[in-house]
């Protein structure tokens, strides 16, 4: 099974085994006999071909793969979708001319050169689209099975790699962040927009022509990309080719310091080894390099500096124009809204005014309330009733407090009742001098409370317990 092929059954539930005959099979007599089949099959393998694009697994003809291109020139695709148990699909061709015919594939060239939208679809066209919708419901006209031919732009992968561009990009609100050379546009994102995957150079230009004609998310002149905010023009200035040069130049440096330092530690671990064999000669030229390259580091490193300086105050500059439009913005606005105002001078007038007004709806008030029956509050009757509402609260909590009370007292003459009448379950009790009856007799927490009242008398203590109770009772009353 070749890679494509094994893709598309490992990533695609469209192309599970089960379904591999029908994708194979010429299935382009169902358009007419079977319309939702043939919809089915042509969506899948657009929906597969797109998919395995994005992802690398496309056959290309450049070492460096297209995710936003797939290449039609000879048979290579066909190849890869051989299967020992299927062999090619039969109605592939037919596929690829049902999505270059929706626009869902684009001749790369005729891509590239359209100065309108590819959205943009004219009126001129419908008549012979219609005509050819008709004759291909009667099989006449419709698509062959042979391949369309050349490099086209799956449309699918652009909107997918746009939107992901355009989220890369969301945090980059400085217009010195915004503006690059192609080049520098290439390096800065060819890694960082589809993850683990390079875009291409042919992809950068599908993509730019996308995003600068048919998105305004981009502004070029062929050397200079302007990432647009909502407010700004779409042309490039002078400033912004400045910029984006002064950028790659930064970065041009900064790649030499990077590559001169490694230079170094390498020249550094030459002389040394050559050092330890004894190679005088190859340790003086390999210090004799170390030495240049030093040098030229330092110029490197002073130039950059320099042009950082000139970075951050290009930086400024352009941070202190977008401040000052601001503020013109702001000063026009306020003129305009104390336009409406009408001055301080309008302001007072209208608060004395006010003030006249609101004077005159009291004066009407303080008439209306000498006419009328004033109304009169006895101070007298309020004390009364708020004293009767506080005595009947505290009899309330009286009364409940009672009742606790109450319900205390009665819950410990019941415990002491229980607890007389257990002591006359057990009949007389020894007498102190008879100490055999006393040990004779079992231990339980009845008897042992016999043993502690001793030679108490039942009677006395009954009638005591009585006397104490309603003692208690007659004081709470």
């Amino acid at each position: 099974m070749s890679e494509l092929l094994n893709y598309l059954v490992q990533n695609d539930d469209n192309f599970r085994r089960a379904r591999l005959p029908a994708l194979y099979s010429d299935f382009r007599s169902q358009r007419t006999l079977n319309p939702d089949g043939f919809a089915a099959n042509v969506a899948a393998w657009k929906r597969g071909l797109s998919s395995a694009a994005l992802d690398g697994h496309a056959p290309s003809n450049s070492p460096t793969k297209s995710h936003l291109t797939i290449n039609l020139d000879g048979d290579s695709l066909l190849r890869s979708l051989e299967s020992k148990q299927f062999g090619r699909p039969l109605a592939l061709g037919t596929v690829l001319q049902e999505a270059v015919a929706n626009g869902e594939m684009i001749p790369l060239q005729q891509f590239l050169k359209a100065t309108e939208s590819i959205y943009h679809r004219s009126w001129g066209s419908l008549p012979w689209t219609v005509v050819s919708w008709g004759l291909r419901q009667v099989g006449i006209g419709g698509p062959g099975d042979h391949l369309p031919r050349g490099q086209f732009v799956v449309l699918n992968n652009l909107e997918v790699v746009s939107k992901a561009f355009s989220e890369a990009v969301a945090d980059r609100t400085s217009p010195f962040e915004r503006i690059f050379s192609k080049p520098h546009f290439q390096r800065t994102f060819a890694d960082t927009i589809l993850e683990k995957q390079h875009l291409s150079e042919i992809d950068f230009e599908v993509l730019v022509k996308f995003l600068s004609r048919d998105k305004n998310v981009l502004a070029t002149d062929g050397n200079t990309i302007k990432i647009l905010n909502s407010h700004e023009s779409v042309a490039i200035t002078e400033e912004d080719s400045a910029i984006a040069s002064l950028k790659e130049l930064v970065e041009d440096l900064t790649r030499q310091t990077e590559l001169l330092s490694r230079r170094i530690d390498e020249l550094n671990i030459t002389a040394q080894d050559a050092v330890r064999r004894k190679n005088h000669i190859a340790a003086m030229a390999a210090l004799k390099s170390k030495k240049l390259a030093e040098t030229n580091l330092s110029r490197r490193h002073a130039t950059l500096s320099q042009l950082e300086d000139v970075a951050a105050k290009i930086e400024q500059a352009v941070d202190n124009v977008q401040l000052v439009k601001v503020m013109q913005s702001s000063t026009v606005a306020l003129r305009s809204l104390n336009a409406q105002v009408g001055g301080a001078d309008k302001v007072d007038e209208m608060l004395d005014n006010l003030r006249e007004q609101m004077g005159e709806v009291d004066e009407v008030g303080n008439v209306i309330a000498e006419a009328g029956p004033a109304a009169t509050i006895d101070e007298t009757e309020v004390d009364d009733e708020l004293e009767a509402m506080l005595a009947e609260e505290r009899k309330k909590e009286e009364e409940a407090e009672r009742a606790k009370r109450e319900a205390r007292e009665e819950k410990e003459a019941e415990e002491t009742r229980r607890k007389l009448a257990e002591l006359e379950k057990l009949g007389a009790l020894p007498i102190p001098g008879q100490a055999e009856v006393k040990e004779s007799r079992p231990l339980t927490p009845v008897t042992a409370t016999a043993n502690e009242l001793g030679g108490m008398h039942i009677e006395n203590d009954a009638a005591k317990a009585k006397a104490e109770s309603e003692k208690a009772a007659q004081m709470a009353e």
